[in-house]
């Protein structure tokens, strides 16, 4: 078991998830996946009609949230939302709502929180440069557009869902800008992280990549 901490960060459809999962099993560690948190406050927010640009209304809804993982399944206020929080329409509103202070503010803090004893692989956006600044292994996953969009169509239709290619493109091209773009926590590669790029790699690949830079800082 590891008992440092791991920061894996990235942008959407990279396999953030997939590989820190993976990694968390092979090295005894637990996965903290940060991106479902923010969906789930999307959810929470589509759910009260909430108008994401009013503080009132946000603050109440985050005084509610409660989320809770059990194993790969994902609890919001104990109801499993493990599918409906990663619909594209979730998946939009997530990079709107994760931009607003109050909402990083929280979810930052309760992500130190949970983290502060060490033995986590957490993944998402601003990992690296603002949750966990001083973790010993840094990893930026990148890909081309096109390939993440492949690769989600691909997991959807597996899932019996359909799915437009280019509609799906088009929807990571805006959610890398708005990431990337957003004035609070934008999506950045730490100074000190190691960029892969995961565009023609296999899972099995990246996470073999990641586990040799967690070796190395176990030494």
């Amino acid at each position: 078991m590891r008992t440092f901490n791991i920061a894996i960060d990235g942008t959407s459809g990279v396999g953030k998830s997939s590989a820190a999962d993976l990694l968390a099993q092979a090295n005894g560690m637990i996965h903290l996946d940060t991106g479902a948190m923010y969906r789930c406050v999307a959810l929470a927010m589509k759910q009260a009609g909430v108008n994401p640009d009013c503080p009132e209304e946000v603050s109440r809804v985050l005084d509610t949230v409660r989320i809770r993982f059990l194993g790969k399944r994902v609890y919001l206020n104990d109801q499993e939302v493990t599918d409906a929080i990663r619909t594209s329409e979730i998946s939009n509103l997530t990079s709107r709502v994760a931009a607003l202070p109050a909402v990083r503010k929280a979810m930052t803090s309760l992500q130190q929180q949970t983290t502060a004893a060490g033995g986590y692989i957490v993944d998402g956006r601003d990992i690296g440069s603002v949750v966990l600044p001083q973790a010993p292994v840094k990893i930026f996953l990148s890909a081309r557009p096109e390939a993440r969009a492949r690769r989600r169509y691909d997991e959807y239709r597996q899932k019996g869902i359909e799915a437009d290619y280019s509609q799906i493109l088009e929807d990571i091209q805006k959610r890398d800008w708005q990431d990337s773009h957003r004035s609070t926590a934008p999506l950045v590669k730490a100074g000190d992280a190691v960029e892969i790029d995961t565009s023609d790699m296999t899972l099995d690949q990246v996470t073999a990549a990641i586990q040799r830079l967690i070796d190395a800082a176990g030494k």
